[in-house]
């Protein structure tokens, strides 16, 4: 049955209300989108010189320290899973849930057995609704991460990592989170934090230059125990803060689909109601016309 006219005008009164709020949306993110960039970016160097650091003392030393020494038969592992607290961001929240499935399942069957640490109420719903257990959870920040977050995490992962496993600790931490590359483009990727893993690559010949001499004092362990939180904090910091840009981008762009949805739907149905008015106006002549001429025959048959 055809939608009357008040129906029509309803809805497009509905349609255009929806779209005026996707619109405002669509602008905030737009207004943060800068700045979330801007932060990601500035964070980028810390976290490079810091990684080099790192490498340098991990690689020109014989420290043997436990978070750079791989254990032989690792038992357990931690994944933590970084998402968004609220909606309305596309499809951001469901790739990094699947990415983390994906690693979840690689990881038993290699035989090692999985805690879940969790960062965005999205995820944490997801797992509360299937009822799988959950180590440690954070929320209410995901858009705007920052250091004192990360180093809260970095310390609950490092305690996890620095326990021996018969006493409940794990042997390697890897990471689930949204990179950043572009305004239409943000790739969920997985990292492995711990043990670190230190790979030598050869640069181009016009960038090569002569390695220092390096001499650790007090020694290259020390150096490593000052080191290394300040580089997991850092490289999760900087895990936080492209994940924080991946969903105000994701959340500009599914309001601008949105937006633009309601406009070609307030188009159609003013369509509709066009033409439901014109087939009142039609329908109402039709019957002046009719009466008039009904009225007009009585007269002359009376006559």
């Amino acid at each position: 049955m055809p939608a009357s006219l008040r129906d029509l005008r309803q809805r497009r009164s509905s349609v255009s209300t929806i779209k005026k709020v996707t619109r405002a949306m669509e602008l905030i993110a737009a207004s943060r989108i800068i700045k979330a960039q801007q932060r990601a970016s500035s964070a980028a160097p810390y976290a490079r010189e810091l990684t080099r650091a790192v490498s340098a003392v991990a690689t020109y030393s014989n420290a043997d320290h436990p978070l750079i020494t791989e254990k032989d038969n690792p038992t357990r592992a931690a994944i933590v899973m970084i998402s968004s607290d609220r909606g309305l961001a596309g499809a951001y929240s469901s790739s990094v849930i699947r990415e983390a499935m994906q690693l979840r399942v690689a990881l038993e069957n290699k035989g090692l057995e999985v805690r879940r640490y969790l960062v965005g109420r999205k995820v944490i719903a997801y797992t509360q609704f299937r009822r799988l257990p959950i180590e440690r959870r954070w929320s209410g920040f995901s858009d705007a991460p920052t250091y004192a977050h990360a180093r809260e995490i970095a310390d609950a992962l490092m305690e996890g990592f620095l326990t021996p496993t018969e006493e409940g600790g794990f042997d390697e931490i890897h990471v689930v989170y949204t990179r950043f590359i572009s305004m239409l483009t943000q790739r969920p990727e997985v990292i492995r934090m711990l043990p670190l893993e230190v790979v030598e690559g050869e640069a181009p010949p016009e960038e090569r230059e002569l390695l220092p001499l390096y001499d650790f004092e007090p020694d290259a362990a020390t150096v490593l125990d000052e080191l290394l939180p300040l580089y997991v904090a850092s490289r999760l910091y900087y895990c936080l803060l492209q994940s924080a840009a991946s969903e105000i981008a994701s959340r500009q762009r599914a309001m601008k689909s949105a937006t633009d949805n309601a406009q070609q739907l307030i188009e159609r149905l003013t369509r509709e109601a066009n033409q439901a008015r014109q087939a009142e106006i039609t329908q109402e002549i039709s019957e002046i016309v009719g009466g008039a001429s009904a009225l007009a025959e009585a007269t002359a048959g009376a006559e």
